[in-house]
């Protein structure tokens, strides 16, 4: 934080509550009328207009000592010193204002070599509650007990205070929100949006940017282990929505972490303390594990609850797709405590494919491995950004990037060293469309994808006999055991087997329009799809 509004900003101890205990943060958020309990417990919010992130509205600010380091672009959106320090100034001073403060001094990274610490200062109690479950606390089993705490990261969460037409004027931006994000200062300011997910993943964006310059690998992934082999750890990679916490929770395996990760020279490690799962459609026979930890300590967004019951109405999206729930790690039985793991032995890249084109499961070379991550391909869906109101192809770098600061290639490249260094198998994992494109065919059940991950897993699928798919060169299982045999090769379950070769040369030829963009070897630009 700049000097000036580090002097400015009121923290004085009589007007900021600080490291409340959830249950205190619960009774102040219900005092405050931010929000009810529902009859499991969990604290029930509400975002107001943004249900979603707002990547538009993210901007960085641009310096001589990161200028080069940065992929400019739609997604790292340069901002200036002067208007960073104005949208700091808008904030500190509605803080300011306010008759309190919440302020949460906690962790980024279960790893203590490679912690970060993290001060969240909001002016209502259920952020500060939220920043309390996804971050690590003080003195928690998560924190190996460490009350050693040191300040690097800042957020500033102002998300009430709409800005202005003459504010967005001389901000330079267009409408009433803005995340401004600083390298430098190690500050983010937030105005304008009180959906929380903002909070979480701009420290995300933090470790992406600041964990190479230790030598981690930052990961857009989930992470898990087998309960009697602690060698046989897994990641899982992808957007939201694509199944990373889902299948991450896994009954017979412990969770590490359900979204995002650093692998050192040591293994991998949570950087987080929490987990941010999406409940719409949840169930209990679904997902037991997620549905287990929705109670008291827990914060449910955005979902549905009855007047008089008091009972969350899961498969409701009136307010929004992107329902979500928030808790702690440890709410999830047999967690990793502290999360951390040895090196993978088995990373999977989940893809929500809407065009319903490629395999339920794939086995990748080390070349297409690269290919795909550096791709990026799935679809947004509906509700996890402003404006998508059904899922749409997507191409996002890395399977992350929003939050990636970098250029792609040198993730890319921190990736293939620690596969080819770990020997670890890589696989392609479709949760998306089969029998036709979203509106025609339907997602892949649950149950078989859980199928597929388990014979990953196991060890058993890598001993599989493949065939390669004529337009993506990916190499099918020809059996998984209880899957059927027909969904493993897409173009089984399709209707019109002419429809489905179509629609697969049409995503193939996006592919090859999207790889163009990037600087890659002609051994891996081969490995991609015949366009």
């Amino acid at each position: 934080m700049s000097s000036q509004t580090l002097a400015s900003l009121d923290l004085s101890a009589d007007r900021t509550l600080r490291n409340l205990p959830p249950a205190r943060l619960i009774e102040h958020a219900l005092a405050a009328g931010e929000g009810r309990l529902a009859a499991d417990g969990a604290m029930v919010c509400l975002t107001g207009e943004r249900t979603g992130r707002s990547p538009t509205d993210k901007y960085l600010e641009d310096t001589a000592a990161i200028h080069g380091k940065i992929d400019w672009g739609k997604v790292n959106q340069p901002l200036t010193p002067e208007r960073f320090e104005l949208a700091e100034r808008i904030a500190t001073e509605h803080l300011n204002k306010q008759d309190k403060v919440y302020c949460f001094e906690g962790f980024a990274g279960a790893d203590p070599a490679y912690r970060l610490g993290v001060r969240v200062v909001t002016e209502q109690a259920w952020h500060n509650l939220f920043a309390s479950t996804l971050f690590i606390r003080q003195g928690t089993r998560a924190a190996s007990g460490s009350t050693d705490w040191k300040h690097d990261w800042t957020i500033l969460n102002a998300g009430r205070h709409k800005l202005t037409a003459e504010e967005a004027e001389q901000l330079g931006v267009k409408g009433s929100i803005i995340i401004a994000q600083s390298m430098e200062r190690k500050t983010v300011v937030i105005l304008g949006t009180e959906y929380a997910g903002e909070i979480k993943k701009s420290i995300f964006y933090a470790m992406n940017f600041d964990m190479p310059e230790v030598g981690v690998f930052p990961m857009h992934c989930s992470a898990n282990v087998a309960k009697d082999d602690s060698s046989n750890v897994a990641l899982f990679f992808g957007l939201s929505g694509t199944g990373k916490t889902t299948l991450s929770a896994d009954e017979d395996r412990a969770l590490i972490g359900d979204d995002e990760h650093g692998w050192s020279d040591k293994g991998v490690f949570n950087f987080e303390g929490g987990c941010y799962a999406k409940c719409i459609k949840l169930s209990k026979e679904g997902e037991p594990q997620i549905w287990d930890a929705i109670k008291f300590g827990s914060v449910l967004e955005n979902v549905v609850i009855d007047d008089d019951s008091r009972e969350p109405d899961y498969d409701a999206n009136t307010i929004t797709e992107n329902t979500r729930v928030t808790y702690p790690v440890d709410f999830i039985p047999g967690a990793v405590i502290p999360s951390v793991g040895q090196h993978p032995k088995n990373v999977i890249f989940l893809t929500a494919d809407a065009f319903g084109v490629m395999p339920p499961v794939s086995k990748l070379t080390p070349e297409q491995a690269m290919y795909y991550f550096i791709n990026g391909y799935t679809s947004k869906l509906a509700g996890t950004e402003a404006g998508v109101t059904e899922p749409q192809p997507n191409f996002s770098a890395c399977f992350g990037a929003p939050f990636m600061p970098r250029p792609p290639a040198e993730y890319a490249a921190m990736l293939a060293d620690r596969i080819k260094t770990h020997d670890a198998n890589v696989w392609l994992l479709n949760t998306g469309w089969t029998g036709g494109p979203h509106g025609v065919g339907s997602r892949f059940k649950l149950g078989y994808t859980r199928a597929m991950v388990s014979a990953i897993l196991s060890g058993e699928l890598a001993k599989a006999h493949f065939v390669e798919h004529e337009i993506f060169g990916l190499h099918m299982p020809t059996d998984v055991p209880g899957v059927p045999q027909e969904v493993l090769h897409p173009r089984n379950t399709w209707s019109d087997s002419a429809a489905y070769d179509e629609k697969a040369r049409d995503l193939a030829r996006r592919f090859r329009d999207n790889d163009a963009k990037y600087d890659m070897s002609d051994a891996i630009r081969a490995s991609g799809p015949k366009a």
